[in-house]
C-alpha cells in the first residue's frame, strides 16, 4: 500500500549480519530528508539473493519515485549485480542517488550521460576495494599460519571437558571420533586444545629411564 500519490522519496540500507547496526545509515537517510517509515532495511550479506528489505522496496516503487542509498555497494556486492538493479530501476523509471560514496550519483535526469558513467565506475571501485581487501585478509591468516598464530574467532572450551578429554585420549584409549560423541567439544577444538600426547618409549630403556648414577652402577656389577 502505497502513502499516497505523487513522487515518492524511498531509500534503502543494509549490513551484512544481525550483529552490525543500520543506525549510521538511517541517519545519514533521514538527514537527507527520508522519512523512516519509507527506508526499507536488511540485515543481510549482500552476496545473498534473498533481501526481504530490497525485495519489498523493489514492489513498493513506482515510475518517478527515486531511491536513496549511503553507498552504492549497499545494494549488491558485485559489479554486475549492483549494474543489474540499477538496470532494473531505470527501465522502470525509479531514479537513484547516493549520499557518501566519492562520486555523487542522481539518476533523477535520464540524460545525464555522466551520472551513468559514475553508477559504473563507482560499482567498479567499490568490487575492486572487496577484492583487495579479501586478499589482504587471506595474506594476513597466511602470514600468521606461518607463525604459529591461531585465526579466526576463538572457542571457549570447558577445562573440566578438556580435562576429561585428555583422560579418555591417553588412559582410557579412546579415539578421537569416541571422544567427540563422548564429550561437548568439537574435533577441530580438541586437536587444537589438547596438550601432546606423552611420548612413547622408542626403545626399552624409556620404559624405566634409567638414570646416568644407575646405569653406571649396573655396567660395575
Amino acid at each position: 500500500m502505497r502513502y499516497g500519490a505523487g513522487v515518492a522519496e524511498l531509500a534503502y540500507a543494509r549490513v551484512s549480519s544481525e550483529k552490525q547496526s543500520l543506525e549510521r545509515q538511517i541517519h545519514a537517510l533521514t538527514a537527507a530528508g527520508i522519512e523512516r517509515e519509507r527506508i526499507y532495511v536488511d540485515k543481510k550479506s549482500g552476496a545473498t539473493t534473498d533481501r526481504p528489505g530490497l525485495r519489498k522496496l523493489f514492489e513498493y516503487a513506482r515510475k518517478g519515485d527515486r531511491i536513496t542509498v549511503l553507498t552504492l555497494d549497499r545494494l549488491g556486492r558485485t559489479v554486475r549485480d549492483t549494474l543489474n538493479l540499477i538496470h532494473e530501476l531505470d527501465e522502470r523509471g525509479i531514479a537513484l542517488r547516493n549520499l557518501a560514496d566519492p562520486i555523487t550519483v542522481d539518476t533523477t535526469d535520464p540524460e545525464d550521460s555522466m551520472g551513468r558513467l559514475a553508477v559504473l565506475l563507482l560499482a567498479m571501485f567499490a568490487q575492486m576495494e572487496r577484492t583487495y581487501s579479501a586478499e589482504r585478509a587471506a595474506h594476513a591468516r597466511a602470514v600468521a599460519t606461518a607463525h604459529g598464530r591461531r585465526t579466526g574467532r576463538p572457542v571457549t572450551v570447558d577445562p573440566d571437558e578438556l580435562e576429561r578429554a585428555r583422560w579418555m585420549r591417553d588412559q582410557a584409549g579412546y579415539s578421537m571420533a569416541e571422544i567427540v560423541k563422548r564429550t561437548t567439544i568439537p574435533r577441530s577444538s580438541l586437536y587444537r586444545h589438547l596438550p601432546p600426547r606423552p611420548e612413547v618409549a622408542l626403545t626399552a630403556a624409556g620404559e624405566g629411564s634409567m638414570t646416568t648414577e644407575h646405569r653406571q652402577e649396573g655396567d660395575q656389577s
